[in-house]
């Protein structure tokens, strides 16, 4: 299920709520697990999600995301800092819920740099010509909407000054204004 239709958000406010939607109907709560997060998304779209930790070469892409055979394939730099591998998953999240395509062909000399991947998924990431500018925008927005739920939730949830029905109030009240539910 993407929750846009591939050819993209009329504006930038309608993405924000959509993924905020999104958020909310997986039940996806403060502090944000990235992995909790594609659990959640691959039961709701009865596809797996699996995400790979592999040292991919540098310069290059960060992570590449691909489906193969009924499961979504999430590569993501290994040699990395921990907030950057979750930045790296959720834009490739990004991507497919935003409904882009992964691409298609390759060669099977890859099957040597990378044994442990599925082949096909190596063949499609590696041979993409690349998304288009929006597509990279959108992959990357719906990274940036979920982040700054997230550390706002956390906030609103676990700062001193709001502990209580007072923090339920003031969420519910920035909620509002913001667009955040």
């Amino acid at each position: 299920m993407a929750i846009s239709s591939g050819r993209g958000w009329r504006n930038e406010f309608q993405l924000r709520r959509s993924v905020r939607r999104l958020l909310r109907d997986l039940d996806i709560d403060a502090p944000l697990d990235v992995r909790e997060l594609c659990d959640r998304l691959g039961r709701q779209r009865q596809r797996e999600i699996k995400l790979v930790p592999y040292q991919l070469p540098v310069p290059g892409p960060f992570g590449m995301w691909s489906d193969v055979g009924g499961t979504d394939w999430i590569l993501y730099q290994r040699d990395t800092t921990p907030g950057h591998q979750e930045h790296i998953i959720l834009h490739e999240i990004g991507h497919l819920i935003s409904g882009h395509d992964s691409a298609e062909t390759g060669d099977d000399i890859w099957a040597q740099i990378f044994p442990d991947i599925p082949l096909e998924m190596v063949r499609r990431a590696l041979r993409r010509d690349g998304y288009e500018p929006h597509h990279e925008w959108e992959a990357e927005m719906v990274a940036t909407v979920i982040k700054d739920w997230a550390r706002l939730v956390d906030r609103l949830q676990h700062g001193s000054d709001h502990a209580g029905p007072t923090a339920k109030r003031l969420r519910g009240a920035f909620d509002d204004h913001q667009g955040w539910l």
